[in-house]
């Protein structure tokens, strides 16, 4: 099924590009947001999979819309926020937010197109080093260290696979497991860590220490 995407922008020219773009690539665009504050009624309106959210705007920025629209629904669609920086402490915000995971304004389109695709499905983690950049900056904290430990030693393994980059059936094949089980612990830590993706979890896992550099997929 084609995923069907929301543009979150105040620019107008950059909305126009952005659709002309996603319909080229076979994406259905099924409504638009001049502000934050319009994102989460188009939401409920055109009932999108995917937000392309611009994370700076004017009024409700991209963070508190991502923070609005997931506590608001149900069945919320996967947002995908848009900067201009890759270290942006914004996007860092949006990633601990709920956000599925961060697009630069100057990638390619079809980079934009797999992306769209890719936190549709939720299965994998979207360019996996440029989050460990972007979190890996910041040093340690403790905020999330009483949840962390909550988590079993063949959690904290498959966290660390996630961070990899690494599938539900990629975990499965590398741990010799089924697939049911790699996702019974994929919910398991999402539950533990109180995180509602991989994007989330493995910020999380990061700032909590169970993540480290040099540290991901058997490294």
């Amino acid at each position: 099924m084609t995923p069907a995407v929301l543009l979150a922008d105040d620019e107008p020219l950059v909305r126009a590009g952005l659709r002309a773009l996603l319909e080229q690539q076979g994406l259905r665009v099924v409504g638009e947001a001049a502000d934050g504050a319009e994102v989460l009624p188009e939401v409920r309106r055109s009932r999108p999979d995917v937000v392309l959210m611009d994370v700076r705007m004017p009024g409700t920025d991209g963070i508190e819309a991502t923070r609005q629209v997931l506590a608001a629904l149900d069945d919320p669609p996967k947002i995908l926020v848009v900067t201009t920086f890759d270290n942006d402490d914004y996007v860092h915000e949006a990633l601990l937010a709920g956000a599925s995971g961060f697009l630069l304004k100057r990638a390619r389109k079809e980079e934009i197109a797999h992306a769209v695709r890719t936190v549709a499905t939720g299965d994998s983690l979207l360019f996996p080093e440029a989050i460990r950049r972007l979190v890996t900056a910041r040093p340690p904290g403790g905020r999330y260290a009483r949840a962390a430990k909550t988590l079993t030693r063949r959690e904290a393994e498959v966290l660390r696979l996630i961070a990899g980059g690494l599938s539900n059936q990629d975990i499965a094949a590398a741990l010799v497991i089924s697939l049911e089980t790699v996702k019974t612990h994929v919910g398991n830590i999402f539950a533990k860590l109180g995180a509602g993706n991989r994007s989330q979890a493995v910020v999380i896992a990061y700032e909590s220490g169970v993540v480290r550099p040099g540290h991901l997929a058997g490294r």
